[in-house]
C-alpha cells in the first residue's frame, strides 16, 4: 500500500536513524511483530522487557510507512466525543477510554525521558469551538470530562482572544497533552531493545501466515520461515488483509510545517490546536521553532489523487491558519499526505480474532494513533503473559 506522498519532514530531518539487515536464514522466537512502525517497536519494548524474545520484521525500513508521515500530536480526546462514545458504547467503557488515553500519555513520557532526541515534550491543549452552533456540545463535553477528572478549563471569547490572539466563542484548555518525533523515537525504542535480544530485519516482506495448535508460522518473500509461539500485527493500515470483516474507513490527509521562526513563543504554551468541526484542522509547533498544520481530510485514500490534491490541499492549509493568526508570516517549508483511518467507534482494535488465539492485532487507528499504541502493547503483553486483561474487551472485534 502507497501511505504517503512526497517526503515528510521528519524523514528529510533525520534520514535513515538505524538499518537492518534482511532475515536470511529460518529462526524460531517466541513472539514475532509484524511492522516496525511506532506500534511495533512500542510492541516490541513492553514485550522484551517483559522477557520475551522477539522478533520485529517489516518489507520497508524502520519507520518509514505511515510512522514518517505521522504529525504525533499526543491527546487523551479520541475522535469521538466523550459525549458521543457514552452514547456508542455507554458510560462505563466511554469513560475507561478516555482514561486509558489519558494515562498513555503519562506513560509515554516515562520512557522518552531516556532520549531527548525524540523531543517529548508536554503541552495544553486547545480544542474550539468551529462555529458557534458548537459551543453547547462543547460546554456538555466539559462538563462530562469535569465529571470523571480530568484537569481541563472553560474559555470564553475573551479568553480565547487574549490567551491565543484569535477570535472563537468557546474553548476547552486541556491540561495533559504532548508531542514527541513518531519517526525517533522508532528507533530508540528498537536500538535500545536490540540489548534485550531483540532481532530487526528491514526489507522482509511476509508472503504467507498459518497458525497451528503450537503457535505460528510465517514464510517471507524469499521462503525463510519463521516460527514463533504468538505472532503481533502491528501493519497500520495495512493489517486488513488479515482481517475478514472490515474494521477501517481509509482517508487520505495533509499537513506542512513552516519555515523556523526567530521565537520559540507562538501562543499561549505552544498548545495543540485543534477544532470541534469534521474534519478538523489541528497545530503545533516543533522544538526548531515551526508550526505545523494538519487537517483537510478527504474520503478516499487512492495515491494518485492524494498526489494530484497534495499541492491545493496546503494552499488551503495556508489560508486557514492565516485565518486564525493573521499577523503571523507562514511559509511552508515541507509539505506531505498520507493515509488516515477511521473505526465506527473512533477507538482502535486490539486483540485476537475469533478462532486466532495465537495472533494479536495492535492497531492503533484513528487520531490517537500513538497512545492507542502504548495501550495495545501493554493490553497485548499482558495477554502474551497469560494474564486477564479487563481492559481488552473494549478494543475487541466482537464489540458492538
Amino acid at each position: 500500500m502507497d501511505l504517503r506522498s512526497d517526503f515528510p519532514f521528519w524523514l528529510l530531518d533525520k534520514g535513515i536513524i538505524h538499518s537492518y539487515p534482511s532475515l536470511q536464514q529460518h529462526i524460531n522466537t517466541d513472539i514475532v511483530i509484524m511492522g516496525a512502525g511506532i506500534s511495533g517497536a512500542l510492541a516490541a519494548w513492553h514485550l522484551c522487557h517483559a522477557g520475551f524474545k522477539t522478533v520485529v520484521v517489516d518489507k520497508r525500513h524502520v519507520g518509514m510507512g505511515s510512522t514518517a508521515a505521522s504529525t504525533a500530536l499526543l491527546q487523551y480526546e479520541i475522535d469521538t466525543p466523550l459525549t458521543d462514545l457514552i452514547r456508542l458504547r455507554g458510560e462505563r467503557d466511554a469513560v475507561r477510554s478516555y482514561l486509558l488515553c489519558l494515562k498513555a500519555i503519562a506513560d509515554l513520557e516515562a520512557i522518552c525521558s531516556r532520549w531527548p532526541e525524540v523531543a517529548f515534550s508536554k503541552r495544553p491543549s486547545l480544542q474550539y469551538a468551529s462555529y458557534k452552533k458548537d459551543v453547547s456540545l462543547l460546554k456538555k463535553e466539559f462538563q462530562l470530562r469535569k465529571q470523571i477528572g480530568i484537569a481541563l478549563q472553560w474559555l470564553d471569547k475573551n479568553a480565547i482572544k487574549n490567551w491565543f490572539g484569535f477570535e472563537k466563542e468557546a474553548a476547552l484548555l486541556s491540561r495533559d497533552a504532548a508531542e514527541v518525533k513518531a519517526y525517533s523515537l522508532t528507533h530508540a525504542l528498537l536500538h535500545q531493545c536490540k540489548q534485550l535480544g531483540l532481532e530487526v530485519y528491514d526489507h522482509t516482506a511476509i508472503t504467507h501466515v498459518a497458525e497451528n495448535k503450537r503457535g505460528v508460522e510465517l514464510i517471507t518473500n524469499t521462503g525463510k520461515k519463521i516460527k514463533a509461539r504468538k505472532l503481533v500485527i502491528a501493519c497500520g493500515y495495512e493489517s486488513a488483509r488479515y482481517i475478514s470483516q472490515k474494521v477501517q474507513t481509509l482517508h487520505s490527509t495533509y499537513a506542512i510545517i513552516s519555515e523556523p521562526y526567530s521565537t520559540d513563543h507562538h501562543w499561549h504554551q505552544n498548545a495543540l490546536i485543534w477544532e470541534t468541526n469534521r474534519p478538523y484542522l489541528y497545530l503545533r509547533t516543533t522544538e526548531d521553532n515551526r508550526i505545523l498544520i494538519g487537517g483537510k481530510d478527504d474520503d478516499f485514500s487512492d495515491p494518485r489523487r492524494r498526489d494530484k490534491a497534495l499541492h491545493a490541499k496546503a494552499r488551503s492549509l495556508e489560508q486557514a491558519f492565516h485565518k486564525l493568526f493573521p499577523a503571523i508570516p507562514f511559509r511552508t517549508d515541507f509539505k506531505w499526505a498520507g493515509v488516515f483511518a477511521s473505526t465506527k467507534d473512533g477507538l482502535p482494535y486490539i486483540g485476537n480474532l475469533p478462532g486466532k488465539p495465537h495472533t494479536y492485532f495492535a492497531l492503533g487507528l484513528g487520531g490517537n494513533g500513538i497512545t492507542f499504541s502504548i495501550i495495545a502493547a501493554q493490553i497485548i503483553t499482558q495477554l502474551a503473559l497469560g494474564k486477564s486483561n479487563d481492559d481488552a474487551r473494549l478494543f475487541g472485534f466482537n464489540r458492538p
